[in-house]
């Protein structure tokens, strides 16, 4: 597989998102999972993505016995800190109780998931979101001290301003900003974060490109989602929005088409084309899915067929917020 650089990492250019492995999206196989890791890897993908709070720990667990099967050199492992969780205990499941990205939580948060993924170093660290009572200068300060110990090589930030971001990388380099993107979502472009990377030499790593599964069209009606699955809470799978945000997939369906790919692959193409800095992370559990998403990268869109799609899918076209309320103030900030 082609790769791309993130500051100082060298990565695949498809990234694998990991979190619905174990977190959000329904029912998880672990079995299945492994299957996943297993062939992202024989493919020739080496750039993993997860977080502390996707389970919690979970994933990380999941990814920690991935990992102790392969030479920890040939993979790229990004994690995310930056929520205050509850502990587990007796019958009590860890819980998510609001952000936290004060330097004690870094540190905790750090060595935590050092033990659970079975490594060394963390590749890239992330700030999951930013924690509006703790300045980031000194969120960034403690990574960077992480950096210093040997325990990170390079440090990215998520869903942050674009004037956070310059505040960041005044105090250590940002490897990587992470941010959704997609053909229905493309407020980076907008908001000031995709110029403010590309001003700064920092790489842009799009989660959800394909719409959290909507894109590809195998969602039709809410019934195809399991019941405990998150989306159901998201404003963009619900009513009258479900309902517009189907005439978008279907038009990604005659394109891909008219192309002879898939919606997938025509919408992860799309991404990739956006620019050499960006290194998307489409998630998946099947192996199936998986093996679909890859072939996107024998999709070649011309500049021409780049910005006809683009025209196609305008800011704004997908009908709904993409979080709920409480989960947008904790964006852009």
């Amino acid at each position: 597989m082609e790769t791309r650089r993130l500051g100082s990492l060298e990565v695949s250019s498809l990234g694998l998102g990991c979190m619905g492995m174990s977190y959000a999206y329904g029912p998880t196989d672990e079995a299945e999972s492994l299957r996943v890791l297993h062939r992202y890897f024989e493919l020739g993908g080496r750039f993993l993505d997860t977080a502390e709070v996707y389970g919690p720990y979970a994933n990380e667990e999941l990814l920690g016995r991935f990992l102790s099967e392969l030479p920890r050199e040939q993979i790229v492992v990004a994690t995310k800190f930056g929520f205050r969780i509850t502990p587990a205990g007796g019958d009590v499941s860890a819980t998510i109780r609001g952000v936290d990205g004060s330097p004690a939580n870094a540190r905790r948060a750090c060595d935590a998931s050092l033990h659970r993924l079975g490594v060394g170093v963390i590749d890239l660290f992330y700030l999951h979101r930013v924690d509006p009572a703790v300045p980031i200068e000194d969120s960034v300060g403690a990574m960077a001290e992480l950096v210093q110990a040997g325990k990170v090589r390079a440090l990215g930030l998520s869903e942050c301003s674009a004037e956070t971001l310059r505040r960041a990388h005044r105090v250590h380099p940002i490897s990587a900003l992470q941010s959704e993107y997609s053909l229905w979502t493309r407020d980076v472009e907008g908001n000031g974060i995709l110029a403010a990377c590309r001003e700064l030499g920092i790489g842009f790593v799009p989660y959800s490109p394909l719409g959290r599964g909507f894109i590809t069209g195998a969602i039709t009606k809410p019934e195809d989602l399991d019941p405990s699955d998150w989306r159901h809470t998201n404003p963009r799978f619900q009513a009258e929005a479900f309902a517009r945000n189907t005439a978008l997939a279907a038009e990604v369906r005659r394109r891909a088409g008219d192309r002879r790919c898939t919606p997938a692959q025509l919408a992860l193409a799309w991404v990739l084309a956006q620019g050499a800095d960006i290194v998307p992370i489409p998630g998946t559990k099947r192996v199936k899915y998986l093996e679909d998403n890859l072939g996107a990268m024998e999709v070649h869109l011309m500049p021409a067929e780049a910005r006809e799609l683009a025209d196609a899918f305008p800011p704004g076209a997908a009908a709904g917020e993409r979080y709920q309320p409480a989960m947008l103030e904790m964006v852009n900030l």
